[in-house]
């Protein structure tokens, strides 16, 4: 027991949660945005596995982590335009959608690879950290907290910027108004088909940018089906949080640790089944829904098409 209270041990952890929980935390921030417009973003899980495949090639055959998280966010916002063009403007299931979304991507990019990778598997060089100054040099969190890509940085700002945004601006209101009463929003002369894709578009950007994180600094590969389910992860989270991005952040830190279990335990020497390790964060899942999931607040309108005149 005592090999778990080492400082390799610990930083080991905390770095693991922090790499593992940042793609967790960038869906599950885009996916709030979709919820509280009423739309039920099934397919995030798509979005980010398209946003890790295109993220890596841009970043790969570029040579720049920039170039591929740009990308990965553009490659997330092409998997959501069609769920703005079948569901939004279609009126279309958007479970079935999202659903058929996710599979579609999963067997694309999978062929994808196998023609371009599969005999190579090439990886990227170790992406460029950003050490904060005078935390970095904290004994156990400084290198495990505060020496990260800046990606990392960008999405704990995200937090604190949309949690404002929710609340004290105009951009907020509508995304609420959008999600609970559109037809209210419609009367003040706001289109709701406008918001709900805006918001949609916006999900699918932080999705993909969360994919390029997860393949290019956290795995420096892509592998088929590599999100492994953190897209749903990331559904929870946003259904849970009930319109507060920070308690997204507790949660993506949460399932994070959960997550960075395995690498830590063979750090500290550990021997415990990895099968046992790796069902950790499906496990937790599970926990979190039957302690909260009765509690959680979800928009009126969540998962139905908006017609103009309907009531």
């Amino acid at each position: 027991m005592s090999e778990l209270f080492t400082q390799p041990f610990l930083v080991s952890l905390l770095f693991g949660a922090v790499t593992a929980g940042i793609p967790l935390l960038l869906a599950g921030l885009g996916e709030q945005i979709s919820e509280k417009s009423g739309v039920l973003n099934i397919g995030i899980e798509g979005m980010m596995l398209f946003g890790a495949y295109t993220g890596f090639v841009a970043a790969y055959y570029s040579g720049s982590f920039w170039l591929g998280f740009l990308a990965g966010g553009l490659g997330g916002m092409a998997v959501a335009f069609f769920v703005v063009l079948f569901c939004i403007r279609q009126g279309l299931n958007q479970i079935v959608i999202g659903i058929a979304l996710t599979i579609g991507v999963e067997g694309l990019t999978a062929l994808l690879h196998f023609f371009q990778f599969s005999k190579t598997y090439p990886r990227l060089d170790k992406a460029p950290i950003l050490a904060i100054p005078l935390l970095a040099d904290i004994p156990v969190l400084g290198p495990a907290l505060f020496s990260h890509n800046i990606v990392v940085y960008v999405a704990v700002a995200l937090v604190f910027l949309f949690a404002w945004m929710f609340r004290k601006t105009y951009i907020g209101l509508s995304l609420e108004a959008a999600g609970a009463k559109p037809a209210a929003l419609d009367a003040a002369g706001i289109s709701v088909v406008a918001t709900r894709s805006a918001a949609v578009l916006s999900t699918g950007f932080l999705a993909g940018l969360g994919g390029a994180y997860l393949a290019n600094v956290g795995a420096g590969l892509f592998v088929p089906f590599m999100t492994h389910g953190a897209g749903f992860i990331g559904i929870v989270l946003a259904m849970l949080a009930r319109g507060n991005p920070v308690w997204v952040l507790l949660g993506a830190s949460l399932f994070g640790v959960s997550l960075a279990m395995t690498t830590a335990l063979q750090v500290a020497g550990v021997n415990v089944p990895t099968d046992v390790v790796q069902m950790l964060p499906f496990a937790m899942v599970m926990l979190v829904l039957v302690i909260f999931a009765r509690h959680s607040v979800l928009p009126s309108a969540l998962g139905l098409p908006y017609v103009r005149g309907d009531r």
